[in-house]
């Protein structure tokens, strides 16, 4: 049997073809024909068993197995780092708002404070405001 794998351009999947010069042979499920991993460089593509050496089936088996779970590890591998980057984008949008909201508690810290001056200030000015009026009026002669 002879089998083909060609990828006409790199955005069109690979096509494969399957033929054999001898008639008694026919492919006997989809097993059979070489599986495509567009994960694996060519040269580690599983390569067809000799169908006749059981360890060459086995290795094929084990080969196409391996490659399976490559690209669901490499799948998966790709949705964590999407995953890290969303979450790297939140951490810092956390920090903008830390720091925004230390900038308010300093804020409110300085105008608290300031506000205590001017009540502590407008206390003493009625205080001495009260006395005056209180000086004029026990003066004789004043109104």
């Amino acid at each position: 049997m002879i089998t083909s794998t060609r990828r006409v351009s790199p955005d069109k999947p690979e096509v494969r073809i399957a033929f054999s010069l001898d008639e008694s042979t026919e492919l006997k499920d989809d097993e059979d024909l070489l599986p495509s991993f567009p994960d694996l460089e060519q040269q580690l593509q599983p390569v067809l068993p000799c169908q006749s050496v059981s360890e060459s089936v086995q290795v094929y088996k084990d080969h196409c197995k391996m490659a399976k779970e490559f690209h669901e590890v490499k799948n998966e591998i790709a949705l964590l780092e999407d995953r890290k980057k969303e979450l790297i984008a939140e951490l810092v949008e956390d920090e903008k708002a830390s720091m925004e909201i230390a900038r308010l508690k300093e804020e409110f810290r300085v105008l608290t404070e300031e506000n205590r001056t001017l009540v502590n200030v407008h206390s003493q000015r009625s205080q001495q405001l009260e006395t005056l009026r209180v000086l004029s009026q026990k003066r004789p002669g004043s109104s």
